[in-house]
């Protein structure tokens, strides 16, 4: 009899497996991108060495979903940022232990990178997974979803390319119904994404186990829309001041709880 084959261990959180295998060592790769421009925009040809499809994940927290999305999409490169180093640590561990040479994750806010180092026009899909909603409002400013905002996600997009944004926060879901559609031709899903029926993220894992609503969308960049005419009218729409429900504050402590959970 042949000896039985050693079965690699499963990496989960809250159950749900983590995509790709944790390899030997000798197999892994450096997925953290340690430097971004001072001056200039990111060359992303570059940085992965090739001219590919990009996914662009905006708030990429732990990397769940990127690394998932590099795993299966190995002809697409995967770009992910986050302002919190510490959920970057973990996914750039991830990512490295599965040997990805398609992903990289760098730590930043979204709206500065979209601002300063991402060159217009190179992603085929942006993502935005549970923006923080900000429940004080003393920080209502703070919120990431603006007018603004959106027509720099649109300027980051090949022409017709796809904005994915998602959140289980009521309020911020019907404002962005308001705003979204002005610049993206726009759908509500109603069902979990086909990739991953039990979350796609840490939070939206989180918020299914809660039994809690999670809110669904995506859309193609308007070709019909040119730099001016959105900057137009991103200006006539309201700011993001809705109410943000502070009962949900406590998914928020717990998404942020021990990111390395089982």
């Amino acid at each position: 009899m042949e000896p039985k084959k050693k079965r690699r261990p499963i990496e989960r959180e809250f159950g749900v497996p983590i995509a790709g295998e944790v390899l030997d060592p000798s197999r892994w790769t450096r997925t953290a991108l340690k430097k971004l421009p001072a001056e200039g925009r990111l060359d992303v040809d570059a940085v992965f060495g090739r001219r590919a499809p990009l996914v662009l994940d905006l708030g990429c927290g732990n990397g769940r979903f990127l690394i998932g999305s590099a795993v299966w999409r190995p002809d697409y490169d995967h770009l992910g940022v986050d302002v919190l180093p510490v959920v970057i640590r973990y996914a750039t561990r991830r990512g490295n232990q599965r040997g990805l040479t398609n992903l990289r994750f760098a730590v930043c806010d979204a709206e500065t990178f979209l601002l300063r180092s991402f060159p217009p026009g190179r992603a085929t899909e942006v993502h935005c997974y549970h923006p923080q909603p900000f429940y004080d409002p003393a920080q209502v400013h703070r919120r990431l979803i603006t007018p603004p905002f959106l027509t720099r996600v649109h300027a980051a997009l090949v022409p017709g390319g796809q904005f994915f944004i998602q959140t289980d926060n009521p309020g911020y879901w019907k404002y962005l119904c308001q705003v979204v559609p002005v610049f993206f031709d726009f759908e509500e899903r109603m069902t979990p994404w086909p990739d991953a029926p039990r979350g796609r993220t840490r939070r939206e894992i989180i918020a299914l186990r809660r039994g809690l609503p999670v809110f669904r969308g995506s859309g193609l960049a308007r070709t019909d829309l040119g730099a001016e005419d959105a900057l137009r009218l991103a200006e006539s729409l309201p700011p993001p001041v809705f109410d943000a429900d502070r009962r949900l504050r406590e998914l928020d402590e717990l998404e942020h709880r021990g990111h390395d959970g089982g």
